[in-house]
């Protein structure tokens, strides 16, 4: 280079001195690799989820002249930064110049994530005005009237509601029940039954009463009570009861509504994950069948599907589409999302990366072979690949943080760490599982270790006029540290003898905490364990901001609007890191949200003080059963509500078709509704291990 400069220029200390600094700059800010070597826990865990590579962007150089001609570094909207020097100032040529940047739009993928422009606003801003505007019309739109509620109803599901709809409506007036139209799951969960003979469902049902580890719940003629009328349970006394207990609860749950419930017998799976997987083509015949007033022929059942897990998915899906490493972690996202629709980013079919990263799906490898006829069984926590029909259950069921003392308000809870302990569930842990993939060990994995690794964080942006850009490029070990405060609480369980010694060597396992300690923390993640999270509940009762990984849809999915009362979180944990610091701020707290962080805990606070009460799981199960009364009548005909407004009518009569057609349609004019819209329709505004009872632990008391 020095070809070109006259020697004597060079002598020059200003030159010299000038270039000197220039080239120090360089070096202390250029990125930095390869120079710490990988940490025996991060090595245990890149042998099976292998290694990612980092990379930093470009960031670009404006000149600007007043009174002196002046030459700074921007961050280019689609850039990353060096590590650990996140942008003060987010602009473009246009804001240097005094005016604000022409901010372009984020995309709203099918899937049900927000995926990132870096020239567009921080997401988080515009999820969250999103989702309050779409609460609101919820909460508008609702029913006030029982004939309001049988014509929406006549609206979503084109037939007239079930008899007791009347009584059901008088429990929810009496009651304050919200929300009266939102029970779309019940209309998913049954609506293929409807496609099926009654005859064929009673014996169907009849002969499940008999598989290993079930109870059956219901009613005869003769009586009003609901009881358990059979159970296959283990021999165990302490098991026994322990697995039946939840037979009890719904008997309490609807002792106050038992005798308005036609007779039904209902089996249960007692244990806290579901065990029917779908046949997409199976469910698909019932649908048609139902849609068009038919029932299928369960004597000529479709093939046996040998495909593990996408059986459940449409041929068509991503599932089936983009091809699944079984025994590998799913590679990185190239590009940053965010949940704005939680459940369809729960769904494998458009997510496969969920079949590789979380227990329920990795405790069965590729998956088993779905039945060859819908059973109708009911479970406490169904995925979107298994049929199970959901129950609402009050499994660890609170009313409120008591003392009051123990969850303080929101400037009084002093820790803004990001919080979690809980046992290592999720799946069983030997040297033939896939375990270090399942969702808890990540989330600690996630948090522990890795802490000489850099990660991209978009930066907390003032407000929504400033591009976010692509993020920055930040050391781990300086978030992590100062953040988060996420680990294994007491020691191993669900492990065979050599890898829970392996476990001890990994992970730390830390002492469990209180509920006066745990209510100190502002921020506290909530993950899935064996199943769904029964912890929610008492989270999202608290002053805390919730944030909430699953990919079980739950009886109020619903009924609650992520973003409003709580934070969505993709279960690969790629966005928690973003959304954290969008709330909290960075590590010295530059830019926090935290009056939008307080307002969502206090909404989730407020929604679950009137949205979850144990006359809202009455109101779900009385409403569910009057439903399955109904379809798995043999004289459905006589189990409909005929609230005798103009515009409805009674059945008509027709032998030439099977008797649930006749009430298909209030208008028998109206069309068949199209698959699609069916499924996706209705919710738019804008749808033995290592002991005996580990299977049934609902890890409440993880802490």
């Amino acid at each position: 280079m020095f070809t070109f400069i006259p020697r004597r220029t060079i002598r020059r200390p200003v030159v010299v001195v000038a270039v000197l600094s220039v080239l120090v700059y360089f070096v202390a800010f250029s990125p930095e690799f390869g120079l710490f070597p990988q940490s025996p826990l991060r090595s245990t865990f890149s042998s099976i989820a292998g290694t990612t590579k980092s990379h930093v962007g470009r960031a670009t150089t404006v000149t600007r002249t007043q009174f002196l001609r002046i030459t700074r570094t921007v961050y280019a909207p689609d850039a990353t930064g060096a590590p650990d020097r996140l942008p003060r100032i987010l602009e473009d040529d246009d804001e240097i110049d005094g005016s604000l940047p022409k901010l372009e739009k984020h995309t709203y993928r099918k899937d049900g994530l927000l995926e990132l422009n870096p020239r567009g606003p921080h997401p988080i801003f515009e999820l969250i005005s999103r989702a309050e505007a779409n609460w609101e019309a919820k909460m508008n739109k609702a029913s006030k009237t029982l004939e309001e509620a049988c014509r929406e109803y006549e609206r979503r599901y084109r037939r007239l509601p079930p008899l007791g709809f009347d009584k059901w409506w008088a429990y929810v007036q009496e009651n304050q029940v919200q929300l009266p139209d939102e029970y779309d799951q019940i209309y998913d969960d049954l609506e293929p039954y409807w496609g099926m003979n009654p005859t064929d469902l009673q014996l169907i049902q009849r002969d499940w009463e008999a598989h290993a580890d079930s109870y059956t719940v219901g009613k005869d003629a003769q009586t009003d009570s609901i009881v358990m009328v059979n159970y296959t349970l283990p021999g165990n006394v302490g098991v026994k009861h322990e697995l039946a207990e939840g037979a009890f609860q719904i008997m309490e749950l609807l002792e106050d509504v038992e005798e308005h419930i036609p007779p039904f017998r209902a089996v249960f799976s007692p244990h806290d994950n579901p065990n029917l997987p779908t046949d997409f083509e199976l469910r698909e015949m019932a649908l048609d069948a139902a849609a068009s007033g038919r029932f299928i022929n369960i004597n000529t059942p479709p093939e046996y599907k040998l495909h593990g897990w996408i059986s459940a998915c449409d041929p068509l899906s991503a599932a089936w589409r983009d091809p699944i490493k079984w025994d590998s972690a799913p590679p990185p996202r190239t590009k940053k999302t965010f949940i704005y629709d939680h459940r369809e980013a729960m769904d494998p079919c458009q997510h496969p990366d969920l079949l590789v990263n979380h227990g329920q799906f990795l405790s069965h490898h590729t998956g088993p072979v779905p039945h060859r006829v819908l059973i109708p069984q009911f479970s406490y926590c169904p995925t979107l690949l298994h049929h199970d029909i959901m129950a609402a259950m009050p499994i660890n069921w609170v009313e409120d943080i008591v003392p009051r003392s123990f969850d303080p308000e929101w400037e009084e809870k002093y820790d803004d760490r990001l919080q979690w302990r809980g046992t290592n569930t999720g799946m069983w842990h030997d040297e033939d599982t896939l375990w270090p993939l399942s969702q808890r060990a990540r989330l600690v994995e996630w948090a522990t270790n890795a802490y000489h690794e850099n990660v991209t964080v978009l930066p907390a942006t003032k407000d929504n006029k400033h591009a976010v850009g692509g993020g920055v490029l930040v050391r781990k070990a300086k978030y992590s540290s100062s953040m988060l405060d996420i680990a294994f609480a007491n020691a191993p369980l669900s492990c065979a003898p050599k890898t829970c010694e392996k476990l001890k060597g990994v992970f730390e396992f830390r002492k469990a905490q209180d509920y006066k300690t745990a209510g100190k923390y502002k921020y506290v993640i909530d993950v899935d364990g064996n199943g769904w999270s029964s912890r929610f509940k008492r989270l999202i009762t608290s002053n805390s901001l919730i944030f909430k990984s699953t990919i079980y849809p739950e009886w109020f999915t619903d009924r609650i609007e992520p973003w409003v009362h709580y934070v969505p979180v993709q279960n690969d944990l790629s966005d928690l890191f973003d959304s954290l610091v969008f709330f909290r701020g960075d590590p010295t707290g530059t830019n926090a949200h935290d009056d939008m962080a307080r307002k969502i805990a206090y909404a989730g606070r407020a929604w679950s003080k009137k949205f979850w009460r144990k006359e809202d799981l009455t109101a779900y199960m009385f409403r569910l059963f009057l439903e399955y009364a109904r379809v798995m009548s043999t004289d459905r005909l006589s189990m409909f509500y005929n609230h005798g407004t103009p515009g409805s009518r009674p059945p008509p009569v027709d032998d030439t078709k099977p008797p649930q057609a006749h009430a298909q349609n209030p208008d028998p004019e109206a069309p068949p509704i199209p698959v699609a819209e069916r499924r996706k329709g209705n919710r738019k505004y804008v749808p033995e291990v290592v002991e005996e009872l580990s299977d049934n632990e609902y890890e409440e008391d993880d802490f």
